[in-house]
């Protein structure tokens, strides 16, 4: 395939989907998300895209970016360097719970503009650019096949699977940026979690973590609202 064809495929548009295509592919979304056992698996992914968050602000206010880790219990670790005050190091804190709503929101404007194959090759892109910040084993094998996922789909399958595939991976995205709050927002009840983004940004700005668990909330929840009603055509 010819460089043009392939910059006209993923820079073009490509017909929507069936409404009921969208409609089963929350549903597959919310049934990954909503039951205990499968999302202990699933949340690899949005821990991906925590972690990523973290690391791409850190990049984008110019702190050292030294390494991003992804454990096996969903857990992570971005490591950056920098003044370890101000708004560079606020904005990368604040950008773990908030990335995952967000990039699904970005996605759901991409999709809503009919541009399903450019929203598979941009994050195929950033997964690429991530692998190459992961500092261990788990965390790499889970970028590869993660990234894998998205550039075989890409490159190898039918519109119709292209399509299903993106919007599942959206939809995704905005249910499951909204889980991890909530359980945040349990164990900080629970008197756990007290070095959690939240606290180190209380810490940080001198606002209750309480402040800013409710950003995250209402990132995490608006997105989802706003994303939806993009994937839905409303």
């Amino acid at each position: 395939m010819a460089t043009t064809e392939i910059l006209s495929d993923v820079l073009g548009t490509q017909p929507a989907p069936e409404v009921w295509l969208v409609v089963v592919t929350a549903v597959a979304a919310l049934a990954v998300t909503a039951p205990r056992p499968v999302w202990r698996l699933a949340r690899n992914a949005i821990t991906i895209a925590h972690e990523g968050g973290h690391g791409l602000i850190a990049l984008v206010t110019g702190r050292r970016l030294e390494g991003i880790r992804l454990h096996s219990d969903t857990s992570g670790l971005t490591v950056s360097r920098g003044k370890p005050t101000g708004i560079g190091m606020i904005l990368t804190a604040a950008a773990g719970y908030t990335a995952p709503s967000l990039l699904g929101l970005g996605g759901a404007s991409l999709l809503a503009a009919h541009r399903i194959t450019l929203l598979l090759w941009v994050a195929t892109a950033l997964l690429l650019v991530m692998l190459v910040m992961i500092r261990n084993a788990y965390g790499a094998l889970t970028v590869v096949v993660t990234g894998g996922a998205f550039l075989l789909v890409s490159w190898l399958t039918a519109p119709e699977v292209q399509a299903a595939f993106a919007y599942s991976a959206v939809w995704f995205l905005l249910l499951g940026g909204v889980r991890p709050v909530f359980e945040l927002q349990a164990k900080r009840r629970r008197g756990e979690a007290r070095d959690s983004d939240a606290d180190q940004l209380a810490r940080l700005t001198h606002v209750p973590p309480a402040l800013w668990l409710f950003l995250f909330h209402a990132v995490s929840l608006c997105s989802l609202i706003g994303g939806g009603r993009w994937l839905l055509g409303l």
